[in-house]
C-alpha cells in the first residue's frame, strides 16, 4: 500500500492487492474537516447565501436549518459557526451519538426526530417557520451538490489516469455533483452509484426509470444513506449515472474490516460500501478497460460505542 498526501485536507490512498488488473484508488473525505465530504456542499451553500446577501444589501439570515443523518449536520453547524449564523439540525433519533454530540460542539442547536424522511421534513419545515431560517437541504440544494462535485475536480487532478468512480448514494448530492463534473470533463469516466441492498431506492429508480423512494427501508448498518434520492438528484443520476451497484450488510461490514485493518482507516460503514460494491460479483460484469477506479471513502465519523456488529461477523476480511 502506497499512500501519497496531495494537499493538507484530502489524498489519495493506492491499494493495489484485491483484483488483477485493477488498481484501487481512495479519496480520502474521512480526512475532511466535520470527517466527512459534507462539509464541501455546506461551506458553498452558506458562503453562497452569505455572498448572495452581501451583494442585495440584506441582513445575514437569523438562521439556517437542515435536518440530516449526523454528517451534512455537523457541516452545515461548523459553516454557520465560521460566519456567525445560528444553526438548527433535525437528527433521527436514532442517529449515532457521537454525530450528535459534534453537532452540539458545534454550537448548533439538536432537533430530534423520527427516522423516516417524512418526520425529517416535517420537522426541519416546521423550524423554518418557528426560527425565520433559510433551509439548507442535505442532498437536493444545489449549491450543496455544486460543493460536493468539487471531489470529481480533485480526483481527475491527482489521479488523471482514472476509468471509473465509485460513490456510495443516499439522498444522492454527492454522485449527482460528482457526475455532473466527470461527464463534463472526462465523459469516457465512468460513475457508479452504490447503496445498501437493504435501502436500494436507487437501484430501484434506476431500473424503474422514475424516482421510486423508499417508503418503509429497512435498517442498514450504513446510517448515512438511509435516506432517498430526491427531485433534483434523480434526473442527474437518471442521465449521468453509469450504473447502480448494491451490497449486503455482510459485505459493507466486510469491506469495512479490510479498511480498517490494510490502510488503516477508520472509515464509517456507510464509507465501506463503495469499496464493497467493487468487490461484489456485480462488479465483474465492468468492461476489462476499466482499471483504475477511484472509491470514494466517504466519512470516517465512527461511533466507537456500537461496534458490537464486529462480534458478529464472521471470519476475517480478506
Amino acid at each position: 500500500m502506497e499512500i501519497k498526501p496531495q494537499s493538507p485536507r484530502n489524498h489519495i490512498t493506492l491499494l493495489n492487492c484485491l483484483q488483477p488488473c485493477l488498481r484501487l484508488l481512495f479519496k480520502c473525505e474521512l480526512l475532511q474537516k466535520t470527517g466527512s465530504f459534507k462539509i464541501r456542499g455546506a461551506l458553498n451553500a452558506v458562503r453562497s447565501l452569505v455572498e448572495e446577501r452581501q451583494r442585495t444589501g440584506r441582513e445575514l439570515p437569523r438562521a439556517v436549518v437542515t435536518h440530516s443523518s449526523g454528517n451534512h449536520g455537523q457541516a452545515l453547524a461548523c459553516a454557520a459557526q465560521a460566519e456567525g449564523i445560528p444553526a438548527y439540525i433535525v437528527v433521527p433519533r436514532t442517529a449515532p451519538q457521537c454525530k450528535q454530540d459534534a453537532i452540539r460542539a458545534y454550537g448548533a442547536t439538536l432537533v430530534p426526530c423520527d427516522p423516516s424522511d417524512k418526520s425529517r421534513a416535517e420537522t426541519a419545515s416546521s423550524v423554518v417557520q418557528e426560527t425565520g431560517g433559510v433551509l439548507v437541504h442535505p442532498n437536493q440544494e444545489l449549491a450543496v451538490i455544486a460543493g460536493q462535485g468539487t471531489i470529481a475536480l480533485e480526483v481527475l487532478e491527482q489521479a488523471p489516469q482514472v476509468n471509473a468512480v465509485v460513490v456510495p448514494v443516499g439522498g444522492g448530492g454527492m454522485v449527482a455533483g460528482i457526475a455532473v463534473a466527470i461527464k463534463a470533463l472526462r465523459p469516457d469516466v465512468k460513475v457508479f452509484a452504490a447503496e445498501p441492498s437493504n435501502v436500494d431506492d436507487c437501484y430501484q429508480s434506476k431500473v424503474r426509470g422514475e424516482l421510486t423512494p423508499n417508503l418503509h427501508p429497512r435498517d442498514t448498518i450504513a446510517d448515512a444513506v438511509k435516506t432517498s434520492i430526491g427531485p433534483n438528484t434523480w434526473p442527474i443520476i437518471r442521465d449521468l449515472v453509469d450504473d447502480v451497484l448494491t451490497v449486503s450488510e455482510e459485505e459493507i461490514k466486510r469491506a469495512t474490516w479490510l479498511v480498517w485493518e490494510r490502510m488503516k482507516l477508520l472509515i464509517e460503514p456507510t464509507a465501506g460500501v463503495g469499496l464493497a460494491a467493487v468487490l461484489s460479483e456485480q462488479f465483474q460484469a465492468v468492461p476489462q478497460d476499466v482499471q483504475n477506479v477511484c472509491i470514494v471513502l466517504c466519512g470516517g465519523n465512527v461511533d466507537l460505542r456500537s461496534l458490537s456488529w464486529l462480534t458478529d461477523l464472521s471470519g476475517k476480511a480478506e
